[in-house]
């Protein structure tokens, strides 16, 4: 499967959808030679690349109704509504343990997509990046702005990859990939609106003015990435994967019926053309 990439939206707990899709490829056995994601994206991709079936449905639903994993008095205390310690360091060194072995010895290329707050552009981390370590790769991808503080790690200020590269579908094909698995977490025909709460970014956010842009124009460039990967489909050159049904799952979700049907949905939807995959691949 050379030059066939694995590109991954994020979408918070819209991601559970994601975690469908990659549970039935790794049931199926099908794993990518290149992986390219942001934010939860990337966060359910590293358990893919890891090989543990489970993992990601255990992960975001087995902890919704501890406060330490998102609540309004996390962002009191540690100014984050993620529990970030605990998501990035504890679960998986001591709850729904990570096989770091494994990941690590998985002969794929893996690329998490960051947002570099100083210049606003997308920087890209790789396999190797991600250790013992709290997971600080992960964590700054899955930095929502407003909802938890700026990452600081090797040298760079950092937030979540989906303001500057939302669906990294250019990175993927830039790095030689003429073929495309996209799994994106909105519906068909879904178009991002402008920023809201757009003087609370500026005050907030005032020391970064090119992210301050960047988050601006974010609803553009995440339309035309829209459009170009639509282009792509009809030239035969990607394949997208998205939910079927209608998503009642919002960024923050805390309903775990709703994230188990997402799920479901995931899976149900792949397993629906995987015959189609697996020639688009071959």
């Amino acid at each position: 499967m050379n030059n066939v990439g694995l590109v991954l939206e994020g979408g918070g707990m819209r991601g559970l959808y994601t975690s469908g899709v990659l549970e039935f490829f790794m049931e199926k056995d099908l794993y990518f030679n290149y992986v390219i994601g942001v934010s939860a994206g990337a966060c359910n991709a590293a358990s893919y690349i890891s090989k543990q079936k489970g993992r990601n449905l255990k992960v975001n639903t087995g902890f919704l109704n501890n406060w330490r994993y998102m609540s309004i008095r996390n962002l009191i205390l540690k100014k984050s509504f993620f529990g970030m310690d605990f998501i990035f360091k504890e679960i998986p060194d001591e709850h729904v343990k990570f096989d770091y072995e494994t990941f690590h010895d998985a002969k794929c290329e893996f690329l998490v997509g960051v947002t570099d707050c100083k210049t606003g552009k997308p920087v890209y981390f790789n396999k190797n990046d991600i250790k013992r370590d709290g997971f600080e790769v992960l964590r700054a991808t899955s930095s929502l702005p407003l909802l938890s503080p700026i990452v600081n790690l090797k040298g760079y200020e950092l937030l979540d990859g989906g303001i500057s590269d939302s669906i990294p579908i250019a990175k993927s094909i830039e790095d030689g990939n003429d073929k495309n698995i996209i799994i994106l977490t909105r519906n068909k025909g879904y178009r991002k609106s402008p920023l809201k709460f757009t003087n609370l970014i500026k005050m907030k956010y005032k020391k970064y003015p090119l992210l301050i842009e960047t988050m601006m124009n974010r609803y553009k460039k995440y339309n035309d990435t829209l459009d170009y990967i639509e282009e792509l489909e009809k030239e035969g050159k990607a394949i997208v994967i998205r939910a079927s049904k209608e998503i009642e799952v919002d960024r923050l979700e805390r309903n775990s019926e709703k994230l188990h049907k997402l799920f479901q949905n995931g899976y149900d939807d792949t397993e629906n053309i995987y015959k189609k995959i697996v020639n688009f691949i071959e």
